[in-house]
């Protein structure tokens, strides 16, 4: 063995100002899922509201969150006019997940359901008690409680593909709740709410045509920005959109 073999590897002053740098943002977001972590167990944990600022996306999850507006535009949507006997399932759009928390936290005068899930594959979202593990490839491997007992739902596949958007259409139509129509205030039931690429169009309005579901005007936003145009799709017209067409 040559006496170089054995000499210590140094790294440049610049590999090293990196290396660090990397190392401290690690470790800023792991304080920071921990003081999530901490908040999410307790009862009352909408005194601050959670962020998604500890949950950094994870591209090969294809993991692209909503920027603040969109979340909560959403989320305002799937409570209004929710009753108390009513369940709420987020699939795979943790962001709004996040602020139908922050909104049921901080505002006493908004209605409540009964129940809320998140339906993720990201383990870190198991921090929080509503969280249910979810592989759009077992799009129907899911506690049987939630078989046909959601009466509101966002969907937002994870991949533009048809074997995506088909199987994620499973587990909406397998978790939702029968209905003979519209409820009492004349929205249709289930409520459905779908965002995924504009692309994707043809396919997602077949795939929920028994919803009702449409093409609308409004057009969901990234916090980091997204290359492939978005769309809302839903079942329902409000103040936020109007089906697209008809504006």
């Amino acid at each position: 063995m040559a006496d170089s073999d054995d000499e210590p590897i140094t790294l440049s002053s610049h590999a090293l100002a990196a290396l660090q740098e990397f190392y401290g943002e690690r470790d800023a977001h792991a304080d920071k899922f921990e003081r999530l972590k901490a908040a999410a167990e307790e009862q009352h944990a909408g005194a601050q509201p959670l962020s998604m600022e500890a949950f950094t996306e994870d591209w090969n999850e294809s993991q692209f969150w909503y920027s603040d507006e969109t979340a909560t535009l959403l989320a305002k949507q799937l409570l209004d006019g929710v009753r108390d006997d009513e369940t709420i399932a987020v699939v795979s759009a943790p962001s709004v997940f996040v602020a139908l928390k922050n909104l049921l936290n901080t505002d006493a005068t908004l209605p409540k359901p009964a129940k809320l899930y998140l339906l993720e594959h990201d383990q870190r979202f198991s921090v929080f008690p509503e969280f249910v593990f979810y592989d759009f490839q077992q799009p129907i491997k899911l506690p049987a409680q939630l078989k046909g007992a959601v009466d509101r739902i966002i969907c937002d596949p994870p991949f533009l593909s048809e074997d995506c958007q088909t199987k994620a259409a499973l587990t909406v139509r397998w978790m939702s709740r029968p209905s003979s129509g519209a409820d009492n205030h004349g929205s249709p039931h289930p409520r459905l709410i779908v965002c995924t690429g504009e692309r994707m169009e043809t396919l997602v309005t077949k795939l929920y045509r028994s919803f009702g579901a449409r093409t609308t005007t409004y057009e969901p936003r990234h916090a980091r920005g997204l290359s492939n145009e978005f769309y809302c799709y839903a079942n329902f017209e409000c103040d936020a959109w109007r089906f697209r067409g008809e504006e």
